[in-house]
């Protein structure tokens, strides 16, 4: 398997209104905080009082909701955990699936200055609706406890 196919913002918005699938994989309160419209939210990790634990629940319910083939971009909140996620699914078979490399919110370099504008500072639609694709309601769905 080869590396995963990286993204602009841009890029992703394209793919999305072309009917791929904006998978957001920030925590919770992150993705309930604004996310990209039409986004879904499966968390790769959840943040605990350690920092961010891995979310043992994130293939489950993503295998659970998705076939292998398809089309998901995935996007974190700077580019980090999303390639980590994206890489996952690769590693389990998907075969549609690209990464959001800016993220959110950006991607920032060693010095924490954004090196990339994130979706939202590209002026790209943000909704904070909690519908049907807020991990509560997904995770149900798949049937994942």
């Amino acid at each position: 398997m080869g590396t995963v196919k990286r993204v602009s913002p841009a890029e992703a918005k394209a793919l999305v209104d072309a009917g791929w699938l904006y998978l957001d994989v920030r925590s919770e309160p992150e993705f309930a905080s604004g996310h990209p419209e039409g986004a879904a939210n499966v968390p790769y990790a959840h943040a605990g009082p350690r920092g961010m634990q891995p979310n043992p629940d994130f293939l489950a319910v993503v295998e659970a909701l998705y076939p292998k083939d398809h089309k998901l971009i995935l996007g974190c909140q700077s580019g980090g955990r999303s390639l980590r996620a994206a890489e996952a699914l690769a590693a389990a078979g998907y075969t549609a699936i690209v990464d959001q490399r800016a993220g959110f919110g950006g991607a920032r370099d060693a010095f924490g200055q954004v090196s990339e504008a994130g979706w939202a500072a590209a002026g790209l639609p943000v909704s904070t609706a909690l519908g049907d694709d807020s991990y509560a309601k997904l995770k149900a769905k798949a049937g994942v406890p």
